[in-house]
């Protein structure tokens, strides 16, 4: 019988990645130069950990391969934090970038993740798992990314929400007027009308 061969690049165990990496779009890009049009492909590349940390990177290439290296070796060069708190973002937020308007807001455990397109991909690398959002301008794939990053860096951590701490939150009650008690109350005599004196007659 023939050893069992194996390959020993293969023998440990496998790598896990620390950042997962996801293509959003690719375009077919063409650059007028002298003697024709130069075609290149440009990558749009998302990239997260799952735990807070996402950004995204844009970059080109001759092909599809190295458009694509390159864009995630831009996005781990911009990342940015997210505060989750239970799966979820801390409040509501809405911005607008370019043509496109993106709102997020916090949903209950077990809800998932109600989005589509760009907005899901992002939130999904964020580390979100419960979100509401709602795509509410342009369809621009681009555009549309740089709003849900802008509309997570907005968010902010609960820590630094500014509260009505130490000051009465509602006006305290007026001071009641002291109590007379019955025995103490004297009635002001009313005025006693004198009775009509009719003028005599004239005789």
């Amino acid at each position: 019988m023939q050893p069992n061969r194996r390959n020993p690049r293969n023998d440990g165990p496998a790598e896990e990645k620390q950042f997962e990496e996801r293509v959003v779009h690719i375009d077919r890009v063409a650059r007028v130069v002298k003697g024709g049009r130069r075609f290149r492909f440009r990558a749009l590349v998302v990239v997260g950990d799952k735990k807070g940390k996402v950004a995204m990177g844009i970059a080109k290439g001759a092909d599809v391969t190295t458009a694509v290296t390159k864009a995630v070796e831009v996005a781990k060069k911009n990342f940015m934090t997210v505060h989750i708190i239970n799966g979820t973002v801390a409040h509501e937020a809405e911005v607008k970038v370019g043509g496109s308007r993106i709102l997020i807001k916090p949903a209950a455990p077990g809800t998932g993740l109600i989005a589509g397109g760009v907005v899901r991909t992002v939130l999904e690398v964020a580390g979100i798992h419960n979100a509401l959002s709602k795509s509410l301008g342009s369809s621009n794939k681009i555009n549309t990314t740089y709003a849900t990053l802008a509309a997570l860096q907005s968010i902010e951590h609960p820590d630094k929400w500014i509260t009505r701490q130490g000051k009465p939150s509602k006006k305290a009650p007026a001071a009641a007027a002291p109590k007379v008690e019955a025995a103490e109350v004297t009635e002001t005599p009313k005025a006693v009308k004198k009775p009509a004196v009719k003028k005599a007659e004239a005789k």
